[in-house]
């Protein structure tokens, strides 16, 4: 008797702790939702612009954004007079950066493709998880620079994995980090999401994104732009001609 009564308060205490781990993870996705917004405001965005200024290695760079919903995204890049590119859609990508020695546009390789395709949705992960068929998990709390955040593991259809950890004080991202394959190799990329600010139609954004390769900070973000298409289609740009001051 005493050896069922053991085995019954193991799988008690079990049930009871998943189910308080699941109600703990569906609270902090709640209130990060509710701080960015909330569902109804970030549900109005179709289409969005976005130009953002990076400094990397000492360059400064512009870089645009234009972004249709679930369609697809555009990323302009202007660094040292040259102007290159890359396209995202639901079926392929492109590729065009002079600086790195392109001299046309080039197909993306399926794994970037795949790997970039998810940034198609313009809505926070957290609201778009369940359409895409992730899964989620809490791992529990983990220092970020000195603060203690919720870890959660978001897992993609293709086994692709990202951590995203929440700041308890406000339920704002402020670090993400994602496993990819890049050339048949797994990878790790971060980022450091900060300076949240609220928009006119009601969604909270990162105004500024810390990464690998520099600190991007957002200048101006339009909220459902009108986007012309045939921007989405590969062409190479007019070269920019750098002009020498007259003495």
């Amino acid at each position: 008797m005493k050896i069922v009564m053991k085995v019954l308060a193991i799988i008690l205490i079990s049930i009871f702790s998943f189910g308080t781990q699941a109600q703990t993870m569906d609270e902090i996705i709640k209130k990060h939702i509710d701080a960015i917004g909330g569902k109804d405001n970030w549900a109005k965005l179709k289409s969005m612009k976005m130009v953002c200024t990076m400094k990397a290695n000492g360059a400064d760079i512009k870089i645009t954004i234009t972004h249709i919903d679930k369609k697809a995204m555009r990323q302009d890049i202007a660094v040292m007079g040259m102007n290159g590119y890359s396209i995202i859609t639901e079926k392929e990508g492109w590729s065009y950066m002079p600086f790195q020695g392109q001299t046309k546009p080039e197909p993306m390789t399926a794994d970037d493709v795949k790997n970039s395709q998810e940034g198609l949705f313009i809505q926070d992960d957290f609201i778009t998880y369940k359409d895409q068929g992730k899964k989620l998990e809490y791992i529990g709390k983990d220092d970020v620079d000195g603060t203690e955040c919720f870890k959660i593991k978001m897992t993609d259809k293709n086994g692709q994995e990202t951590s995203y950890f929440i700041d308890p004080s406000n339920y704002y991202t402020i670090k993400q980090t994602t496993k990819y394959k890049a050339d048949g190799k797994e990878q790790e990329g971060s980022s450091m999401y900060s300076n949240y600010k609220k928009l006119p139609e009601g969604i909270v954004y990162p105004m500024t994104i810390s990464g690998g390769f520099g600190t991007t900070d957002v200048a101006t973000l339009e909220i459902n732009p009108k986007i012309d298409e045939s921007v989405f289609k590969p062409t190479v740009p007019p070269a920019t001609q750098s002009v020498t001051p007259t003495k």
